[in-house]
């Protein structure tokens, strides 16, 4: 269970502002809410549970304490990313399938190397599990990306981010510091 509610709480607070959540406002403007949503679904299912298997995969050929060193160091540098933003490129019109696939490729791709997925190879490796840190990761894009549709919906407006990256990018640090604290002392 701490694998799971772990892997939610950080993906949840990583995806805030993050380059999917802004894909998921911009495609909740032009395809209705349960075509997005579902696309995210699997999009994001199928990227995780390939990040997963790479953390489980790593756990067996790296020894346990230098992937938590790796781990939470990763942290540090995901709150670091945090702040920093991300922003649209052109990859909510870059691909002219039906909505599904449209939404379902472009969230794969978006994802590719992204600090959610970098953070489930991470997490994964940590807790050394591959079913709870899916199942997680994917909750947390799910309710994340969820919120970022309502966004783009109901407000279509742009809410005030600074308090809501500072926050998630201050508990990843946190988070990070206290995995070193912990596997170094």
């Amino acid at each position: 269970m701490a694998a799971f509610l772990a892997s939610f709480t950080l993906v949840v607070l990583a995806e805030m502002g993050d380059k999917t959540q802004l894909l998921a406002m911009a495609f909740a403007t032009r395809y209705r809410w349960s075509t997005v949503m579902l696309g995210v679904l699997a999009a994001t299912a199928a990227n995780h549970l390939l990040a997963v298997a790479v953390g489980a995969y790593l756990t067996n050929v790296i020894p346990l304490k230098a992937i938590k060193i790796a781990a939470s160091a990763s942290f540090v540098i995901f709150g670091l990313w945090t702040i920093r933003g991300d922003e649209l490129h052109g990859e909510d019109r870059r691909f002219a399938f039906s909505p599904f696939w449209t939404v379902a490729v472009a969230f794969f791709l978006a994802e590719m190397g992204d600090k959610t997925q970098l953070a489930t190879v991470a997490l994964a490796a940590t807790y050394n599990t591959v079913i709870p840190v899916w199942m997680g990761t994917t909750a947390g894009m799910m309710v994340s990306d969820a919120f970022g549709i309502a966004v783009g919906i109901v407000m279509g407006k742009r809410l005030p981010e600074r308090l809501i990256k500072w926050t998630a990018a201050l508990i990843f640090i946190g988070f990070g510091l206290f995995g070193l604290y912990q596997t170094l002392v």
